[in-house]
């Protein structure tokens, strides 16, 4: 049966599932016609909704950008790329790999989401060339599906943006709901318990999505040929002239000196000052990072040239996603959706309608950032009129967001950057993960509130 579901959806986007930028294009069309229809807005003001807030995201863009980034070359530094190649290596069987892949990604979304995308695309790649050299019969759209699939719990780890926001001194609800530290959110013993809970069954599932062997595409030959040629090895560290200025290209003391002095910032910044993590802090600590585990500044500048390539779609698409908040917050069309869920919730039932509305929501605002800005302040205030808990209605919709993120086309882009798969490939199998995740949660949901 999970066979027949699974080829019906594999069928339907491969033939119907266009580029990540035209559903940009066509979500903010949608959000434009509705805007107009259902709120009363003019088609004028709407289009002045929509462009004055096109360029709202930018702090955040750079900052999703930038979190790429460093995870990019973090991943790619010699240690940790050699690492990910032996646990590729380790791989022995179809299943094997499938589960293996999900759970590494995941284990990763727990500390950072932009290493979890990044490694989700570098693992589902060397286990799928690694299956190739060793004849293991694997079907590798669904082995990126299953590695990008792990990072469906990222919103439940320190990367994730609700908790951090909320954490982080003078957000922009503060006022009205308070700093809620990550002790009641990410570090809560329910919390815990849906991510593990989700950790260790989604491998198990999509595992159970394989195809017959008769069905799968293993690994191009045009993809292992690519990976040849720009290897690892081709963005080592190597000095090419003996002159004074190379050298110190290629001094690495320069490197320590400049973790030294971020390492003493962080210090101050957590000891001395007293302040929590965010995602400004997040980027600082995955950049020093990088510096140290690079061989120099130069191998450092070449492994950044290198990770460039990923995040133009990113550059483009979120600001179609900012001015699709902006119509949804400015024309009252979020408010509406949101008041669907919440005009007959309780105490009890508001974090089930948190959810459901953030995972509708995220579809057209998938950004976590974003998506709190324009859903934040309604939940908020609902959850103080009805006295119910703020911490655990806030991480309602964080799960909301991080289970639509699994088949919202700009957050795959940088795992299919680097498998070399196109969107329509993996979709249905993401379904699929996405069925299985929001069992998971609405169960966890449930034996927090009832149990």
């Amino acid at each position: 049966m999970i066979q027949s579901i699974t080829s019906f959806f594999v069928s339907l986007f491969n033939r119907w599932m266009p580029d990540a930028f035209v559903v940009a294009v066509v979500l903010t069309i949608l959000t434009y016609a509705m805007a107009v229809l259902f709120t009363g807005s003019g088609v004028g003001e709407t289009a002045i909704m929509w462009g004055d807030s096109f360029w709202n995201l930018l702090r955040f863009t750079g900052q999703v950008v930038l979190t790429l980034l460093f995870g990019h070359v973090v991943a790619h530094t010699p240690p940790v790329h050699k690492s990910l190649g032996k646990l590729a290596g380790l791989v022995k069987s179809a299943p094997m790999a499938y589960g293996f892949a999900c759970l590494i990604t995941g284990i990763c979304a727990l500390f950072s989401w932009g290493l979890s995308l990044i490694v989700g695309g570098i693992i589902a790649r060397a286990i799928g060339e690694s299956c190739k050299r060793n004849n293991i019969v694997i079907h590798y759209p669904l082995l990126v599906s299953a590695s990008y699939s792990g990072f469906a719990i990222w919103h439940l780890g320190i990367s994730g943006t609700i908790p951090l926001t909320v954490a982080t001194e003078g957000h922009f609800l503060q006022d009205a709901m308070g700093l809620i530290p990550f002790s009641e959110t990410v570090f809560t013993p329910w919390s815990l318990g849906i991510a593990f809970a989700t950790l260790f069954t989604l491998p198990f599932v999509m595992t159970r999505l394989r195809p017959k062997d008769e069905e799968c595409e293993p690994v191009s030959d045009a993809l292992m040929a690519e990976t040849e040629a720009a290897d690892i090895d081709a963005i080592e560290d190597t000095e090419t002239e003996a002159t004074p200025a190379s050298r110190l290209d290629h001094w690495r003391p320069l490197n320590f000196i400049l973790v030294a002095a971020g390492l003493y910032f962080l210090f101050v910044h957590f000891d001395g000052r007293g302040k929590g993590l965010d995602l400004d802090i997040l980027n600082f600590g995955f950049f020093l990072l990088g510096i140290g585990l690079s061989n120099s500044l130069a191998h450092y500048m070449a492994l950044v040239n290198n990770a460039a390539r990923i995040v133009g779609p990113y550059l483009l698409q979120y600001p179609f996603y900012a001015g699709i908040a902006g119509i949804m917050a400015l024309s009252g069309l979020a408010q509406m959706l949101v008041d669907v869920f919440v005009a007959y919730a309780t105490a009890d039932t508001l974090p089930f309608a948190a959810f459901i509305s953030a995972s509708i929501l995220n579809i057209f605002i998938p950004t976590g950032g974003g998506q709190w800005a324009v859903q934040g302040p309604i939940m908020i205030d609902a959850a103080k009129t009805l006295e119910a808990d703020l911490p655990l209605v806030s991480m309602a919709v964080a799960l909301g967001d991080q289970l639509t993120n699994l088949i919202q086309p700009i957050v795959i882009v940088p795992v299919l950057a680097i498998a070399g798969l196109h969107i329509r490939q993996v979709m249905g199998y993401m379904v699929m993960a996405m069925a299985w995740c929001g069992l998971v949660f609405l169960l966890g949901l449930a034996v927090i509130i009832f149990l």
